[in-house]
Order: C-alpha cells, then sequence, then structure tokens
C-alpha cells in the first residue's frame, strides 16, 4: 500500500475542521431529549439553535440594544430638561452695613448738624434762596450731606433655605439635528454587522455539519474496509498454512490493516473535535451530546448548488456592502456636524425658586425666565481644521466604498468559477469512487480464487480509499464554493 494513502481521508478532514470558523450567529431549534442532554437536529435546527444561543450572538444583540438606548439618548438631549434643587444656607448671623442712611427708624440731627448741613449749602449755591429757580438742587444737596452725617445701619443675615425648579428647552441647534441623524446610522450599522455576524454563523455551523456528516461516512467505509481486510487477512492466513501463499501476502496484508486501525483511530479523535466545535458554535456545554438526522448524500442533492450559478448578483443585498455605504453616510454626517459648529445655539429657560426660609436681606426673584444664545466667534482655526480633518475622511468613505465595489465584483465571478469547477470536479470524483470500488471488489475476489497478489489487493484497496478521500473532498469544495456565493449574495 503506497504511503500516501495511509492517512488520505484523516488529512482532508482535519485540514477542513481546521479551516471552519467559529463564529456566532442567530438562535433557534433543535430538540433536548431525555436527562442525557441529547440535541437532535437536521441541517435548519443546527443553524436556527445556534442563532439563538451561540454566545458571540448574543454580544451583537446586546450591541444592537445599547445603540438603540444611545438613539434615543441623542433625542433626548434636545427635548424639556426639568432639574430641581434644594439649598439651604448659613450666614452666623452676619451684619450687613449700609452708610446711606437709610437705617431702621428717624433719623437724629442737632442743631448743629442742620447748621453745618445749612452752611455746606450756601457754599456750593452762594445765591440760594426760598425763590431760586436752583432750589431743588440745593435741597437736595442739604438731604445729601445730612445723610452723610447719620452713622451706618446694619441688617443682619439669617439663615435661608430655597428650593428651585429649572425647566429648559433646545431651541436651535444645527449639531442636535445632525447628531440624531448620526446616532440613528449608528444604529443601522450595529443591525447590519449583526447580520453580518449572523451569516458568519450560520456559514460556520453548516460548515460544521457537513464535517461531522463526512467524518462519520467516512468511519464508516474505514470500519468496513477494515473489516474486510480482516477476513481477507484470516483467508490469506488460512492459504498460507496450506501453502496456497506466502509470508509476504499475510505480511503485507497485516501492515495494510494495522494503518488502516490506525487511520480509524484517528478519524475517532478528529469526530469528536467537530463535535466540540459545533458544539462550541452551538453555544452549548462540551458533555452535550448531539445527534444530526440528515444524511451526508440527501442533505447534499437538496443543496441544489447548482441553481445558485443562475442566481443574479444584487450589490446593494451584500451585508458587507451596506455597512460601507452606512459608513460613508455617518462620515457624511460628521462633516455636516463639523460645519454646524459655526452656527449659533439658542437655549430657553425658566426657574422658579421657592423660598422656604428667607434672612432680612432677600432679592431674588420667584420668578426667571430668558433665552441663553451661544454664538462661535474666533478659534484660531480650530473648527476649520476639524471641518478639513471630516471632509478628509469623508473623501475616504467614498472611495472605501467604491473600493469595495469592486472586490465584490470580483469575488461575485471568482466565486461562479470556483462553484462551477468544483461541480465538474464532484461529478468526476464520484465517477471515480464508484470505479474504484469496483476494482476493489473485483481483486477482492480474484485474490480469495488466487487469480490476484496481496500487492494487488492493498493496492486496490489504497486506490479506493484515495476515491472516497477525493470524493468527500470534492463535496467539501461544492459546499464552501456555494456557502462563500450564498453569503455574498446574502442568502444563507
Amino acid at each position: 500500500m503506497r504511503i500516501k494513502m495511509k492517512n488520505a481521508i484523516i488529512a482532508l478532514l482535519l485540514t477542513a475542521g481546521i479551516i471552519a470558523p467559529a463564529k456566532s450567529q442567530e438562535a433557534a431549534s433543535g430538540s433536548l431529549q431525555d436527562a442525557t442532554e441529547t440535541l437532535v437536529l437536521d441541517m435548519q435546527g443546527a443553524i436556527d439553535y445556534a442563532i439563538s444561543y451561540n454566545k458571540t450572538l448574543k454580544n451583537s444583540r446586546m450591541e444592537v440594544d445599547r445603540s438603540r438606548a444611545s438613539v434615543w439618548e441623542s433625542i433626548s438631549q434636545g427635548l424639556p430638561q426639568v432639574d430641581g434643587t434644594m439649598d439651604y444656607m448659613t450666614y452666623f448671623n452676619y451684619e450687613m452695613e449700609f452708610n446711606f442712611g437709610m437705617g431702621g427708624g428717624g433719623p437724629s440731627f442737632t442743631p448743629e448738624d442742620l447748621q453745618s448741613a445749612f452752611n455746606q449749602t450756601q457754599e456750593v449755591f452762594p445765591f440760594y434762596s426760598p425763590n431760586d429757580v436752583a432750589i431743588h438742587g440745593a435741597n437736595s444737596y442739604y438731604d445729601g450731606v445730612l445723610q452723610s452725617m447719620l452713622p451706618p445701619n446694619t441688617i443682619v443675615l439669617n439663615d435661608a433655605s430655597t428650593a428651585k425648579l429649572q425647566v429648559s428647552q433646545l431651541i436651535f441647534s444645527g449639531l442636535y439635528i445632525v447628531g440624531i441623524q448620526t446616532a440613528k446610522l449608528a444604529n443601522l450599522i450595529s443591525e447590519q454587522k449583526y447580520v453580518f455576524d449572523e451569516l458568519g454563523i450560520k456559514e460556520s455551523v453548516i460548515t460544521s455539519y457537513y464535517l461531522v456528516l463526512i467524518t462519520e461516512e467516512s468511519l464508516d467505509i474505514l470500519k468496513r474496509n477494515v473489516e474486510n481486510l480482516e477476513e481477507t487477512l484470516q483467508t490469506t492466513e488460512t492459504m498460507y498454512k496450506t501453502g496456497m501463499a506466502e509470508q509476504t501476502d499475510v505480511d503485507q496484508i497485516r501492515i495494510t490493516v494495522n494503518q488502516l486501525q490506525n487511520s480509524l483511530n484517528a478519524l475517532n479523535r478528529n469526530l469528536e473535535l467537530n463535535y466540540n466545535l459545533m458544539r462550541f458554535q452551538l453555544g452549548v456545554d462540551v458533555s452535550t451530546e448531539i445527534e444530526l438526522t440528515d444524511q451526508l448524500e440527501a442533505l447534499f442533492d437538496s443543496e441544489e448548488p447548482e441553481t445558485v450559478l443562475a442566481a443574479p448578483f444584487i450589490m446593494e443585498d451584500n451585508v458587507g456592502y451596506q455597512l460601507a455605504k452606512s459608513q460613508e453616510e455617518i462620515n457624511e454626517k460628521l462633516l455636516s456636524m463639523e460645519k454646524w459648529n459655526y452656527a449659533p445655539t439658542i437655549l430657553g429657560f425658566y426657574n422658579y425658586n421657592a423660598k422656604l426660609k428667607t434672612s432680612n436681606f432677600d432679592m431674588n426673584p420667584n420668578h426667571l425666565a430668558g433665552l441663553s444664545m451661544s454664538v462661535p466667534i474666533f478659534s484660531s482655526g480650530m473648527r476649520k481644521s476639524r471641518v478639513d480633518q471630516a471632509k478628509i475622511n469623508y473623501d475616504m468613505a467614498q472611495n472605501n466604498l467604491s473600493i469595495m465595489e469592486d472586490q465584490l465584483n470580483l469575488q461575485e465571478k471568482q466565486y461562479r468559477y470556483n462553484l462551477q469547477s468544483s461541480l465538474e470536479n464532484y461529478s468526476t470524483q464520484k465517477e471515480n469512487r464508484a470505479v474504484a470500488l469496483r476494482v476493489y471488489e473485483s481483486f477482492t475476489r480474484k485474490f480469495e480464487q488466487g487469480m490476484a497478489t496481496s500487492l494487488d489487493i492493498t493496492q486496490a484497496n489504497g486506490n479506493y480509499l484515495d476515491a472516497e478521500s477525493n470524493y468527500f473532498s470534492s463535496i467539501m469544495e461544492v459546499l464552501s464554493a456555494k456557502v462563500a456565493l450564498d453569503k455574498l449574495m446574502n442568502k444563507l
């Protein structure tokens, strides 16, 4: 048996198992049975179950919820805002002095004070007389001189307590309007990202499902192959004892049986790895048993991979394109926000102060309403610099969108080519598998009749295993090409 036959199937399955992605996506169904925690799943049930319980996908859903909350946060900033405060202040009986003659009780002047005030007034108004036209000014001056002679008055500031209610409303702000639009776009991106993650999970689950089925089919083939060769080995040993075969015939077949047994053990371990990969994608415990109900070839035929080749590619349906388009729109809104930094912001407000406890000196009104307008005037070029940066980011987003379009067009052609080539290879390998099986069965019969050597039968067995390996490899190639094209078209 040739060396390359030794681990042909195992190499294929191990490679496929390592490459299979382990992302997560949306949820659904599968039935839990018994107390042994056995999940019985068909292909669609596995996809639905992963969508519901995959842990990475749960985080994506929470990210969508968080972005929705941020949209309302942006909206609420422009809605009425109501704040309440309560203050208590003590002045430690501080006495406030007033020197303009307004103290408590009537003024007290001596005759000397009155004469002095009169004399000072006459000096300023030398022609003062009761009939003078300057009488009013002179009297005012006279009163001022008298008041300056009064001692300072004091007011004791008692403890005070107030409750304040403030209502404010944004009247105009360009930043507010654009900010809401940007938050909504960010929410849209999170939803598109969720769809993208969901597609990745579907792709992973489909690939893992096929890997498990292929591994189980390969195990079944190897088991039957080992059983047949063990029977042939027993027959050869009997023929050797009767002189109808040589020791080399026995040794050659025994080596082949040992190699196949090793391959069988390795494949059993690989099957458990593939199941663990599926458990991870489904979001279940490693101890959970999984039973898959679909049959490999029946499931493969039901996929009808050749029908995808006739489906048209619509660029706008691709989730990656949608994400790039939304990112371009967000950069456009960010540019608008920077431009709105030049515009004024107008805010209206109303305050009500309930005076629970006041001091002897209280000049605060109970009601207060007003408008506040903030106008940017000069920022030393900072606003212009930010606008320039936002414009560059927007131009880059437009370029990225154009690059995305070119890449998707190239991918669509490449994926169609890959699917067409893999379908042709699958057809060839399916026929080769049937031929190799017939040849192997024919050599087995001839060997039993003494018409073929042990080398013939081991070579035929190796060719048959190679054909099986190539057949399963072609199935995986078709599946990978179809899933890639379906994912590109957002049809998983």
